[in-house]
């Protein structure tokens, strides 16, 4: 009996993206859309715990909120079908379901301050979950749109220096204007215009990720060039480190001028990463943590509101009534949520100041527990790790970068703000990515994630086929001798 022919094992290409046995590429569009799903389901079930815990009823915001989140995240699954099939199929479930909690626990938050004010007579706030979902809308757009006219992300190559140059002369445009125009909170990072603000340093940040991908892609020869031999480690030679001190310079412009000590960890941390991945050399990260050391020791010497938060972060409950407060109110609404959370909407997240922004990680630990705050931080680990996945799966170096970039920028975002409502690191003033109510940072993300899904989508890609070179036949004059074998 002969055995029967087995299967073909499917091919594994780099990156580990399967081929059906046809020789066509999945697009996982299905399990994009289911998860989609389940992203939506949580989100519904989410706002209706909120509503019963509050309201003791459903009311028509639940049906409001839940049909928008729905009719944007169907809109944005049929752009990534049509203009990027191969994009890895967990980035936009990931976003939508961080982007629904972030609604979720906005409009809790929205009915405790209503409560509050009912309470003391006095008019009730508008709520910010509407303005949130107008602000996702316009994210949405913005992601198709970028979907839409960025087709080859090899393109941002050729345009790295202007915007480069774009993007420092957003950073630096509310450093330069008057107080009335630019501060708020004693930070001057708003552009606050009638009727409208926006934080341009949001979008600054994706523009200098690529003008560093370009540059050092352009460049990559004079920085793998080693310098002295010292531990077992190849240090960068002195005239290589100008882009490292330019980073530098420019974080330090960036808390000195403006007192924004998030954008400028953020800057700094993410182009000596870029330059980590762009050379391979351990020495870049020895230099940069000699660099970051000097910059934190001439911040605190000279920096007034670096010493304030510095000292609020070694012991916050000595100036309780004041600058520690906040982070205060922090740690004991993550000490009310314990390990299981007070439930949705049974908590009183509205203790604690800027609930729905800066701090809203404590929002999720007093009414979702440790184990709450855990799920949310593996969801942001597994968008993270899906960008770096593309970036490692992408065939060209500008992309690499880029995705790294990205992809370190959002993770480093979640580290500094997590570490500042722990107290595990100073507060920084960030918001959370898709999670804070905002929307200069809720829109400019969404750019971000659709740069990431057009990397991925050409990582994931299958090669166009050419077609085979036809070779002329050679005269019989000049054919060479063959030795030809007679039958037996």
């Amino acid at each position: 009996m002969a055995a029967s022919a087995a299967p073909p094992n499917p091919v594994s290409p780099p990156g580990g993206i399967g081929v059906l046995p046809g020789g066509e590429r999945p697009t996982r569009r299905g399990a994009e859309l289911a998860l989609l799903a389940f992203a939506a389901v949580v989100t519904t079930s989410a706002l209706a715990l909120v509503e019963a815990n509050q309201e003791q009823s459903v009311t028509t915001d639940l049906l409001k909120l839940g049909a928008a989140y729905l009719a944007l995240f169907a809109l944005a699954h049929l752009a990534v079908r049509r203009l990027a099939p191969y994009a890895d199929p967990l980035i936009l479930p990931c976003v939508a379901l961080l982007n629904g909690l972030g609604l979720v626990l906005i409009h809790r938050v929205d009915l405790a301050e209503q409560d509050s004010a009912r309470q003391l007579g006095e008019a009730a706030p508008s709520a910010d979950a509407n303005q949130q979902v107008v602000w996702t809308a316009v994210g949405v757009l913005l992601f198709i749109g970028v979907l839409h006219l960025l087709r080859d992300h090899r393109s941002l190559a050729r345009y790295g220096y202007t915007l480069g140059l774009v993007g420092l002369v957003a950073l630096a445009l509310p450093g330069v204007l008057p107080s009335r125009f630019s501060e708020v909170n004693g930070a001057k990072i708003w552009l606050r215009l009638p009727g409208f603000s926006i934080q341009p340093g949001e979008f600054a940040k994706i523009l200098l990720i690529v003008f560093v991908a370009s540059f050092l892609v352009s460049k990559r020869d004079l920085f793998t060039t080693a310098g002295r031999h010292v531990l077992g480690m190849d240090l960068p030679r002195l005239r290589d480190l100008s882009p490292l001190l330019a980073a530098w310079g420019l974080s330090l412009a960036v808390l000195v001028v403006e007192g924004d000590l998030g954008t400028s960890l953020l800057i700094f941390g993410t182009v000596l990463v870029m330059l980590y991945i762009a050379t391979e050399r351990v020495g870049w990260l020895l230099v940069g943590g000699v660099f970051f050391a000097l910059g934190c020791v001439i911040a605190y010497k000279l920096i007034g509101k670096v010493q304030v938060r510095v000292s609020t972060w070694l012991d916050p409950f000595a100036t309780y009534d004041s600058t520690g407060y906040q982070i205060s109110q922090s740690l004991f609404g993550l000490g009310t949520g314990g390990l299981g959370g007070t439930g949705l909407g049974a908590g009183r997240p509205d203790t604690v100041p800027f609930a729905k922004t800066d701090f809203i990680m404590t929002t999720v630990g007093e009414e979702l527990g440790l184990i709450g705050v855990a799920a949310v931080l593996m969801i942001y680990l597994l968008l993270v790790l899906r960008g770096f996945r593309s970036a490692v799966a992408v065939r060209d170096t500008f992309g690499k970068l880029l995705a790294s970039g990205l992809a370190f920028t959002v993770a480093l975002q979640v580290f500094v703000v997590v570490g500042g409502v722990t107290k595990l690191i100073p507060l920084t003033g960030l918001t959370t990515p898709f999670l804070s109510y905002g929307g200069s940072s809720l829109v400019a993300n969404y750019a971000l994630v659709a740069i990431l899904l057009r990397i991925s989508d050409a990582a994931r890609r299958p090669a166009p086929v050419r077609p085979a070179k036809v070779v002329p036949a050679a005269p019989i004059a000049d054919a060479p001798t063959q030795m030809v074998q007679r039958p037996s």
